[in-house]
């Protein structure tokens, strides 16, 4: 049997986490296949992280208590081909550690830590002016991406929670990561993200798991799992 690591600072009257444990449970009933799950605090995130799961999925409710384990567990897993799936804070933590491992920008920072580097320019992920928490929105997706296939749509309408996204001062850097950049809104803003060259390894900044149900599982969610399983 499969097993998911979702890393979070789990909390039961936190929605978008009892979402993410129904929404895994959905997509799994749907392709009739079993899993497990297991909510890993960001603070105990070592080595094992890798023999005792199969997948990762970085989960919604940051600040997390340790950003540097949170970093090292979203390369390990992109370079290592670990499927992985990050939604909202993972979406905003995969930004850091491409800027940081991949662009090169060591000092890039988030701005719920900026606290630790006050003097720090390069805020990658920074507060939106509008908070999108609690918002639903209409996506635009590249046609020939895996995200698109997934979908098996080029639009798709998603819910947010967050309070935070990429900095428009960076995308133009960002953009020149060899990372696609597969989902916007309607005004051209950076939502999701994929590395094609990865078996499954996507981020959103809004949370799929939200829409989920059991009639209806989430596509990406369930691209995820059937992905995991088949390995």
């Amino acid at each position: 049997m499969k097993k998911f690591a979702l890393i979070a600072e789990y909390d039961p009257n936190f929605e978008p986490h009892v979402s993410t444990e129904k929404a895994l449970r959905h997509s799994a009933e749907s392709l009739a296949l079993q899993v497990e799950h297991q909510w890993v605090s960001t603070n105990d995130i070592c080595d094992s992280l890798f023999t005792d799961f199969d997948a990762i999925w970085v989960a919604p409710g940051s600040p997390y208590k340790n950003m540097d384990n949170t970093l090292w567990a979203i390369r390990y897993a992109r370079e290592h081909d670990i499927p992985f799936l990050g939604t909202c804070g993972g979406f905003q933590h995969v930004i850091i550690e491409i800027a940081r491992n991949v662009l090169g920008f060591e000092d890039a920072e988030h701005a719920e830590h900026a606290e630790y580097d006050p003097y720090s320019s390069k805020l990658f992920i920074s507060e939106l002016s509008c908070s999108l928490a609690g918002k639903e929105m209409d996506l635009e997706l590249v046609p020939e991406s895996k995200v698109a296939e997934y979908y098996g749509a080029t639009t798709a309408k998603e819910k947010y929670y967050c309070n935070f996204g990429v900095n428009s001062e960076w995308t133009e850097e960002l953009r020149k990561a060899p990372i696609g950049f597969v989902g916007s809104d309607s005004e051209g803003e950076i939502r999701i993200i994929e590395l094609a060259t990865n078996s499954f390894f996507v981020a959103t900044l809004f949370v799929p798991q939200a829409k989920s149900t059991r009639d209806n599982p989430h596509p990406l969610i369930t691209s995820f799992v059937k992905e995991v399983v088949c390995q």
